[in-house]
Order: structure tokens, then C-alpha cells, then sequence
């Protein structure tokens, strides 16, 4: 029997996946580590945080089955995609990694803006001029600090892969480049004019490469042995899309993590949105390069982690469901979850969240029910950018932490009117990027693992009348459209 072993890095724990070569989940770990923030709207991590919950996560893992690390034949990475490194060919950080989330280089992105470069960046890289994106991430460490730029940069997928090869690969893969604003989007490679204009040097990029084959061999680890194969690297995104089994043009999933993540698979050819979404790698092979539509919403499982301790109204996140199941509807309430501003498909750096139409009948139950319904609400305008742009959605598929919410995934059939389909598996992020892995060292040969999964989805299908439907979403949009109007 082969075994592969994933792991996720995610934004706020790291999730360690043993599966065998029937994808049986064997042993599943999750680390968590804390997020720094230095200032109002700045999100970092620390390097040390990062690496130690790879390290236990994995430990961990292999502490609760009866697999051995050396029965592992390949290594599959996904990752938080645009947060940014800078480390020295030690592998050792130089600043502390700067999250997807941070917005501190927001002046950097209207600068840019206003020296006329949007179209350029969209045309090439499929992006928006947003703090969100590694890009701008890096012109502003190299402005503050430009000593940095003789160090080595990579997303956490390049800095892992380059600390578990003890040096001997520094390498990404497509789907993370594609997230950078310096890759080019129909080449696949890095973009001279993009980097001259941010002021990244390219000798300290790393290397892009496809999703799905062996990099390198782990080294002088003290948590697994020496020679197997890192086989995949893949942003998470990405790989939940693939790990739900969405790889044919037209099927669409919703990953409910810190934020939500909606992919789109649009075939062998990108899509540039005319609604404030962004173009992307799908999956790069050595056989074809896949694109995808993606709208991210900064924050959708983060809000009820926030309900939880910012609020401390519940004590354990999945309490806000049976606390929002206590009324009807949340009245007169709205809540927009800002926390970190708000992407497609409002792009507005500034916005912040807020909850509006309180009144003397207000209780906890209307704000926990509202804040279930502002993360549908925002996901439902961006399905319905993403309709717009690419005709009828007839299907979504469903994954992370917060799809647990049967109320919050119901409530997202009833705002999209299309079945949602969660997946028995919520780690598919993990589970995409061990079936890469799996593929690449032969462990498995084709996809029909996962295609059966799917198969064994909870389906939710819309209930709410139209009239219902109507109310929600117009006191919805004339709080959102007051302070954020769309691109």
C-alpha cells in the first residue's frame, strides 16, 4: 500500500492529510498559529509560527495512524497563495511574511492607478491593481527596505518547497504565479515590463513551474526522512477546485475558508471579466495550461471566528448557527463583513464592515443571523458578476470549515437559486493537491476517486420564496451600494 501526504498552509493553521492509494483519509492533523498585526489593516506571519505548525501538523499526523514517514511516496504543498517571503539561500525569512489580507501597500496600488497602468496589468495578468496580490507586496518592501531585494522571493509554497529541499529548489508553480501581478498569463512566465514597473528584480523570482511533478526530494528534515518526492504545488484555490472535481469548463465551486473563494473553470482560454473578477490559472500540466474565473470575498469564515472573539457572543464558532436558527430572518439588520475591505466585486481597499439597522428589538440572535447572510449576500453578488460574464450557473459546489453551516450553505442556494452540492470531504484543498502529488509519482493514475466523492455530495437546494428573496437582497444592496460603489 502507497501512502501521500498533504500539506495545506493555510491563513490561519496548517492541516496535514495522509491518504492512501484508494484516497482513504487515513490521519488528518491542523495546527494553529497567530496572525500579527503591526498596524490598522496590516496582516503578517511569522516565520517560525508558519514552519512549527508544518512541522507538528505533520508529526501529528503521523501520531495518529499507523503509517510510517517512510512509507510515504509523494508530497503534495497548497498554500495561502499572495502571501509574501523573503528569505536568504538558508531559507531563512528576512521579514515576516506579509499576508494575502494586508493592505499596506494600498497608496503603492492608486499610485500605479494613476501613472496609468490598470489596463496593463489586467490585460497581461488578469488581475486588478489591488493590495491584495504578491506584487505590490514586494514593491513595498523593496521601497522600505531595499537592501532586501539580494534575497530570494516566493509565496509560502515556493518558501516551503525551498526549505524542505534544504535549499536545492526555488520554484512555484502556475497557479501561485498567476496570483503575483508579474506573471503573464498566456506565456506562463515572468513579465519583464510588469516587473520593471513594480521594481522587482527577476533574479529573485523563483522558477515557475506546472502543478504536478516531482520538484524535489525532502533533506535534512528532522520531521521526515531524507528522498521523497515533493511532488505538487498548488495555490489553494486551485486546488479545491480540482479536488471537487471541477477540471471541465463551466463547473464552479465556493471554498468557505478565512474568506470565500469562488472558482469558475473556463477551459483552455481566460476570461477578463467586465465585472471586477479575476483571471486566473485553473492548473498548469505538461500536457495543457487551464484557466479559471475567480471572486474572492476576504472574509467569510473569519467573521464568525470574529462573532466569536471579538464579539464573544458564542463560545465555539459553530454555535452561531443554532443562535441565527432562533429567528425568522434578522429584521431591519445588515451586515457587511469589511473587516479586511471588500474584493469582487467591489474592489475598495478603504471599505470597512459594519452592521446596519439596529433597533430597540435588536438581539444577538438578528446579528448572528445577519452575519451568516452578509457572507451570502457578497458571495451572492459575485456569482452574480460571474453569471454575467459567463452566461447560466447551473451548480455549486462547496467546501472549507464554514460550509459545515448548514443554515449559511442553505441560505446560499436560496440567494443563487442553484443547488449547492457540499462535498462529504471539506478539505478538499488538501485533498487536491495530494491527488497532484499522487499523479505525478503514479500513485494514482487517473481522477475517479475524486469524481466519486463528489458523487456522495449533500445537496441543498433553494427553499426561499422569490418574494423573500427580493427583501434580503434589496436592503442589502442599499447599504452596500452607500459606501462601495462597483468597478
Amino acid at each position: 500500500m502507497q501512502f501521500v501526504l498533504s500539506i495545506d498552509q493555510g491563513t490561519t493553521g496548517t492541516t496535514a492529510l495522509i491518504a492512501d492509494e484508494n484516497l482513504k483519509i487515513i490521519s488528518k492533523s491542523n495546527i494553529p498559529f497567530p496572525q500579527v498585526f503591526p498596524k490598522p489593516g496590516w496582516v503578517e506571519h511569522k516565520g517560525d509560527d508558519i514552519w512549527n505548525s508544518v512541522r507538528q501538523s505533520v508529526l501529528q499526523c503521523f501520531e495518529n495512524c499507523s503509517v510510517k514517514p517512510h512509507q510515504i511516496a509523494a508530497i503534495g504543498i497548497t498554500n495561502q497563495r499572495e502571501t509574501t517571503a523573503i528569505f536568504d539561500t538558508q531559507g531563512t525569512l528576512k521579514h515576516n511574511l506579509i499576508v494575502w489580507q494586508c493592505r499596506r501597500s494600498t497608496d503603492i496600488c492608486a499610485e500605479l492607478k494613476n501613472r496609468g497602468f490598470e489596463d496593463l496589468f489586467r490585460s497581461k495578468t488578469g488581475l486588478l491593481l489591488d493590495p491584495y496580490f504578491s506584487g505590490t507586496k514586494l514593491t513595498w518592501l523593496f521601497r522600505q527596505y531595499p537592501e532586501l531585494k539580494k534575497f530570494l522571493f516566493g509565496t509560502v509554497d515556493s518558501w516551503l518547497l525551498y526549505r524542505m529541499t534544504h535549499g536545492a529548489v526555488h520554484a512555484t508553480d502556475a497557479t501561485n504565479a498567476s496570483r503575483t501581478l508579474m506573471m503573464d498569463l498566456q506565456s506562463c512566465a515572468w513579465d519583464p515590463e510588469l516587473l520593471d514597473i513594480l521594481g522587482v528584480p527577476k533574479n529573485c523570482l523563483p522558477e515557475i513551474r506546472t502543478s504536478s511533478e516531482i520538484y524535489g526530494h525532502t533533506q535534512n528534515l528532522d520531521f521526515l526522512p531524507d528522498g521523497i518526492p515533493i511532488a505538487s504545488l498548488v495555490g489553494d484555490q486551485q486546488a479545491a477546485l480540482f479536488g471537487l472535481g471541477c477540471i471541465a469548463k463551466g463547473e464552479a465551486k465556493a471554498t468557505y475558508g478565512t474568506g470565500c473563494f469562488i472558482l469558475l473553470h473556463t477551459g483552455d482560454k481566460p476570461v477578463l471579466s467586465k465585472h471586477g473578477l479575476l483571471s486566473s490559472v485553473a492548473l498548469k500540466t505538461k500536457i495543457q495550461t487551464t484557466y479559471c474565473l475567480e471572486a474572492s470575498a476576504f472574509i467569510a469564515g473569519a467573521a464568525i471566528q470574529w462573532f466569536k472573539d471579538g464579539l464573544g457572543l458564542i463560545s465555539k464558532a459553530s454555535e452561531i448557527e443554532h443562535l441565527a436558527q432562533q429567528v425568522p430572518n434578522s429584521a431591519e439588520l445588515v451586515f457587511v463583513p469589511a473587516l479586511s475591505g471588500l474584493g469582487a466585486p467591489y474592489w475598495n481597499p478603504e471599505a470597512r464592515g459594519l452592521f446596519y439597522g439596529i433597533t430597540r428589538d435588536t438581539n444577538k440572535a438578528h446579528f448572528a443571523r445577519a452575519v451568516l447572510e452578509g457572507i451570502a449576500l457578497l458571495n451572492q453578488d459575485m456569482l452574480a458578476a460571474m453569471k454575467e460574464d459567463t452566461g447560466a450557473l447551473k451548480l455549486l459546489k462547496v467546501d472549507g470549515g464554514a460550509a459545515s453551516n448548514n443554515l449559511l450553505i442553505q441560505l446560499q442556494a436560496d440567494l443563487s437559486q442553484v443547488a449547492c452540492l457540499r462535498s462529504p470531504c471539506l478539505d478538499t484543498t488538501a485533498l487536491g493537491a495530494l491527488v497532484l502529488a499522487g499523479l505525478a509519482t503514479g500513485v494514482f493514475t487517473n481522477t475517479n476517486a475524486v469524481n466519486q466523492l463528489s458523487e456522495q455530495s449533500t445537496v441543498f437546494r433553494p427553499l426561499m420564496s422569490e418574494e423573500e428573496r427580493d427583501k434580503l437582497q434589496q436592503k442589502w444592496h442599499r447599504v452596500i451600494h452607500g459606501f462601495s460603489s462597483p468597478r
